[in-house]
């Protein structure tokens, strides 16, 4: 088949997979006479595996050691797989932290919206122009006060 048919048939755009072929994910198809590529079956699962790995956000770097697993089938190459993708849970865990408070903060932000715009300005960029102004805003908490050391400075002697 040719590139357009593996396109269609992995929707993987035409660009990416030459990319995926200089970059060695994909090695290269045989070449017909008159100079086309020529994928088969081979070509059309790896890069499914590639497209999949990819739909799970890992890293390029990541496919390729994974595909390298999968290759090799070394005992020490597996061990890997289960650290990739222990790591790649704890990324998609911290974002989901991130994006929790991204969403508190911007509940926050709505809560000072009363949508009555006729009668009244605009809550929300009343917040964000206090904001870009230094001012504490909604959608961040206010800075927990210092605490006060406990270790007080020495005192003179008295004479």
């Amino acid at each position: 088949m040719r590139i357009g048919e593996l396109s269609q048939s992995t929707g993987v755009d035409i660009e990416t997979i030459r990319f995926y072929e200089k970059s060695g994910l994909l090695p290269a198809p045989a070449r017909e006479a008159n100079g086309y590529r020529d994928y088969g079956q081979p070509q059309l699962e790896r890069l499914a595996f590639i497209r999949h790995c990819r739909a799970l956000d890992m890293s390029l770097a990541d496919v390729g050691l994974l595909l390298a697993a999968l290759n090799e089938g070394a005992p020490e190459r597996l061990a890997a797989v289960d650290g990739l993708v222990d790591a790649q849970l704890a990324k998609v865990r911290a974002r989901l932290a991130s994006m929790r408070a991204l969403e508190k903060q911007l509940a926050a932000l709505k809560a000072r919206c009363d949508s009555d715009h006729a009668h009244h300005g605009c809550g929300v960029l009343e917040e964000l122009v206090a904001a870009a102004q230094g001012e504490a805003c909604a959608c961040h908490e206010p800075p927990s006060p210092q605490p006060k050391p406990l270790i007080s400075k020495p005192r003179k002697a008295r004479p």
